[in-house]
């Protein structure tokens, strides 16, 4: 098939009767074996995951034994997983990390930026605020990595380039959580300023199943290394989703929304990917384990994204009527004008489709 008719439409916004605008969009669901269970679009297709591959990021980083050897807290790691509102508790915790780490904001080759809160915006404005290296959203990833270098003995210097010690070290480990060969992994450079991987769309679902299912395993004391960490990226995500997003952020209402049964994450440019602990549901689903979800909406749209991923939490049946209808504006959302009158709709339509199993 070739033109529009091909095309996975998977939202459209309305104004009045008429399309605006065609929302393109892909989706893999996947269980912690791996199995694709189901799909939208292509879920193979190759993605910048961009901050949702932070989980895998921090992997690496806690794998260097930079956690222990500097004294960072789960509440740490999850900053290092986030991608936060640069509010007070997110900057003065960068700071902290650095202090810790034995680094300065002088050693971070990130830069400032207008923050990803209207609030936070807002206060800067008003007090005529300049942001710096650590008020960047990534700003807990960069310090993680300053003590990562040296935990692994390389320099701080350059810590970012593709050809440090460190990043070359973060490459293999994002392949391997991902169950790819090295070279089955494209990088690029991420608006922070650090390599950032593209895979396809299911091994993002996969490396979020295998989050959820490490942190579902018991006994604890019989998971390998790999699970134990990532158990423990699930743990720290889940036990601070302001640090991982903030206030008002859909990440942080989430989780705080399912109270530890699922892990969630957005990356730039519309992607984002769930972990679903195991429970009766996922199980229903036909998934072995938990349950590993990804998104990603072709034109990059925020509000489409989170249209979806409100849709897929109502299509999947996954937590309770309760815990889903905060999310409903989302799925739903009101567009209207600057007079506050009503001007469109948007429309989402994934229609998942159950994937052949051969196994």
């Amino acid at each position: 098939m070739t033109g529009q008719a091909a095309k996975p439409i998977a939202a459209t916004t309305y104004r009045g009767d008429a399309i605006e605008n065609s929302h393109v969009a892909h989706v893999a669901v996947v269980d912690a074996q791996g199995r694709l269970l189901y799909a939208f679009g292509d879920p193979a297709r190759m993605t910048l995951a961009r901050s949702a591959a932070k989980p895998a990021q921090a992997l690496a980083v806690l794998e260097t034994g930079a956690l222990d050897r500097f004294g960072f807290e789960d509440a740490d790691l999850a900053l290092m997983c986030g991608s936060h509102n640069s509010e007070e508790r997110h900057i003065d915790r960068t700071r902290q990390m650095l202090a810790k780490a034995q680094a300065s904001e002088a050693d971070m080759r990130c830069g400032g930026h207008p923050p990803l809160s209207d609030a936070v915006y807002r206060s800067w404005i008003k007090r005529d605020f300049t942001p710096t290296a650590v008020c960047s959203n990534c700003s807990g990833k960069h310090a993680g990595m300053l003590a990562a270098a040296q935990a692994i003995g390389a320099a701080k210097a350059d810590y970012h380039l593709p050809g440090h010690p460190l990043q070359v070290r973060v490459k293999h480990t994002v392949a391997d959580v991902c169950d790819l060969p090295d070279d089955a992994v494209h990088w690029a450079t991420d608006g922070c300023n650090l390599p950032t991987p593209a895979f396809p769309l299911e091994r993002l679902a996969r490396l979020y199943a295998k989050l959820a299912d490490a942190a579902a395993s018991q006994p604890v004391r019989s998971l390998s290394t790999r699970d134990a960490a990532l158990a423990r990226i699930y743990r720290a995500m889940t036990t601070y989703p302001e640090l991982v997003a903030g206030e008002g952020r859909f990440c942080t209402a989430l989780m705080r929304a399912f109270e530890g049964d699922l892990v969630a994450k957005v990356g730039a440019e519309a992607s984002y990917a769930i972990g679903v602990r195991p429970n009766a549901q996922t199980e229903r689903l036909g998934a072995r384990g938990a349950l590993g979800i990804a998104v990603k909406v072709e034109d990059g749209n925020p509000a489409v994204l989170y249209a979806i991923v409100a849709e897929l939490l109502v299509q999947l049946h996954l937590g309770t009527d309760a815990q889903r209808a905060p999310f409903e504006g989302f799925r739903v959302p009101s567009m209207r004008n600057t007079m506050g009158i009503e001007t469109g709709r948007l429309v989402v339509s994934v229609a998942l489709e159950r994937a052949a199993q051969t196994g």
